[in-house]
C-alpha cells in the first residue's frame, strides 16, 4: 500500500508522495505528515543492531514511504545518502556526542539534502521542465543543499539567507558554487527568509508555473534521513538514552519523535536553545508565542517562529501535556555558551562549537535534575567547529582550529549574491522574472 500525506491543518485531505515532496507546503499553510506511521516489525528489532547503517536506514525509510518508492530505488537513495561515518564519541562517563558533521559540507544538513536531491530526481525522472528548489537558511542548510544539488540536471536552486547572520565560511559555501545555484542575501532575519519562501508556495499559480519545491524542513522528506541517526546512536546503548538536540526550526527534534513513533526506545528528548526560547517557554507555560528572532553566536538556532512546531503538536494530538511528557526544554545565553566551549575543552579535551555547547549545557541541566544523574545523554553535534572560526578562536585561541580542506578551499573564492529587501512582493516579482 502506498503512503499518503495529509496537512496538519486539513487532516481529511490526502496527497501522494510526489505532491508532498515536490510541492513541499500544502495550500492551507500547514505541513505534510504521513497518514500511516506504525512501529517497525519484530523482525527489524531482532536484527537492527547487526545491520549496516544504510540497510537499517532503508528499513526505516520504507516504513515511512511504504510502497510509494520502489524498494530498489529507495535502497539506492539511502545508500548514496549515507556515504560517511556517524560516530558516537564518549566525552565523559555519561555524556556522549553524536557527530553529524562528517559529510561533504561538515553539517548534519548533509543527510537531508543528499536524500532529497536523490529522491526528487527519482520523482521527476519523467517530467519536463525545470524543478526550482527554494530554501531559506540560517547557516548550514544552504551550503548542504547547494552541494547536494550543484549541477544536478533539471534543477535550479535559490537560497535565501539573512545578511550578516551566517558565518563567513558558511556564506562562502552557498555563494561561490555558481552554475545552477543562486544566493539571495536578504536584509533581515532567518524568519524573514522563511516567510518569503512560504509565501511563494502559497501563490499556487506561481508555484506550479515555476515548479517550486523546498529543501527546508517544511519538506517532509528532509526529516526521513534525519530519523536514521537516532537509531544508529541508540543501538550502541543497552538502555534507552536521552537525546539532547540543539534546536532552531525543530526539524531535527521532530525527526527524533518520528523515530520514537516507529518504535525506537528513547528515555526523553531535551530541546536545547539559545535566547530564541519560544519552545522551552511553551513547555513551561503551555502558551506558544512566536516572536522576532534574536541574533546569537549559535546562529542556526536563531528562529523565532519554528515551522516544525506544527508537526510536534500534531504528533501529540495538540496537547501540551503530551508534549511535556516527552520533551524538556532549556535555553542558555551567549555568555554561558562561550564559557562552556572553553570549559569542556579544558575538562574533557572535546571541542564543541557554539550549538553543541548549548546542547552540552542542556545535557548537564538534565542530569542535575533529581533522578536523572546516571542517565546516558547523547548530544547531537550538528556542525564542525571550523564553521564558526571567529567564535572558536576567541574562546580557544588563534590557530587552535584545523579547517578541513573542503572548507578551507572556499576562503578565497568570490562571493556572488543578489541583495534583496525582506519584502514578499519584491521576491515574487524576481521569481516571476525567471519564468
Amino acid at each position: 500500500m502506498s503512503q499518503r500525506f495529509y496537512s496538519t491543518k486539513s487532516p481529511e485531505i490526502f496527497v501522494d508522495v510526489k505532491e508532498a515532496v515536490l510541492r513541499s507546503l500544502p495550500s492551507d499553510n500547514g505541513l505534510y505528515m504521513p497518514e500511516h506511521l506504525e512501529e517497525l516489525p519484530a523482525e527489524f528489532w531482532e536484527n537492527w543492531r547487526e545491520m549496516s547503517f544504510s540497510e537499517m536506514g532503508f528499513h526505516i525509510a520504507r516504513q515511512i514511504f511504504r510502497d510509494s518508492v520502489p524498494e530498489e530505488e529507495l535502497r539506492r537513495i539511502v545508500k548514496e545518502t549515507l556515504s560517511f561515518e556517524v560516530p558516537v564519541v564518549k566525552a565523559t562517563a555519561n555524556a556522549h556526542v553524536l557527530e553529524l558533521f562528517h559529510g561533504p559540507t561538515l553539517a548534519f544538513k548533509d543527510f537531508g539534502a543528499r536524500f532529497m536531491a536523490r529522491l526528487m530526481c527519482y520523482l521527476t525522472r519523467n517530467d519536463e521542465g525545470l524543478l526550482t528548489v527554494l530554501v531559506a537558511t540560517s547557516g548550514d542548510t544552504g551550503g548542504a543543499v547547494a552541494s547536494a544539488f550543484h549541477n544536478v540536471e533539471g534543477t535550479r536552486v535559490i537560497i535565501l539567507y539573512p545578511k550578516g547572520k551566517v558565518s563567513g565560511l558558511q556564506e562562502k559555501q552557498l555563494t561561490t558554487l555558481g552554475g545552477n545555484i543562486t544566493a539571495l542575501e536578504i536584509e533581515g532575519t532567518f524568519d524573514d527568509c522563511q516567510r518569503m519562501v512560504k509565501s511563494a508556495f502559497l501563490d499556487r499559480e506561481m508555484s506550479e508555473r515555476l515548479n517550486l519545491t523546498s529543501a527546508n524542513s517544511i519538506n517532509i522528506s528532509r526529516l526521513v534521513p534525519q530519523s536514521f541517526y537516532y537509531f544508529e546512536a541508540a543501538r550502541q546503548f543497552e538502555n534507552a538514552p536521552v537525546f539532547v538536540i540543539p534546536s532552531g526550526n525543530f526539524g531535527n527534534l521532530t525527526a527524533g519523535l518520528l523515530a520514537e513513533k516507529m518504535g525506537l526506545k528513547v528515555k526523553h528528548f531535551v530541546a536545547a536553545t539559545n535566547a530564541n526560547d519560544v519552545v522551552p517557554a511553551y513547555l513551561e507555560s503551555g502558551k506558544y508565542e512566536p516572536r522576532e528572532s534574536v541574533a546569537t553566536i549559535s546562529n542556526a538556532m536563531d528562529v523565532g517562529a519554528p515551522s516544525n512546531f506544527a508537526r510536534m503538536e500534531n504528533l501529540f494530538g495538540g496537547t501540551w501535556e503530551g508534549m511535556i511528557s516527552r520533551i524538556r526544554g532549556y535555553a542558555f545565553s551567549d555568555e554561558l555558551t562561550r564559557a562552556t566551549i572553553g570549559r569542556v575543552m579544558l575538562d574533557t579535551g572535546y571541542m564543541l562549537e557554539p550549538h553543541g555547547a548549548v546542547g552540552w549545557l542542556a545535557a548537564e541541566a538534565w542530569r542535575e535534575e533529581e533522578g536523572n544523574r546516571q542517565d546516558e545523554t547523547i548530544l547531537l553535534e550538528t556542525a564542525h567547529p571550523s564553521k564558526f572560526l571567529d567564535v572558536m578562536e576567541e574562546e580557544l585561541g588563534e590557530g587552535t582550529i584545523e579547517i578541513p580542506e573542503r572548507l578551507a578551499c572556499l576562503a578565497d573564492r568570490e562571493k556572488v549574491a543578489i541583495q534583496m529587501k525582506p519584502d514578499e512582493a519584491t521576491f515574487h516579482r524576481w521569481l516571476q522574472s525567471l519564468a
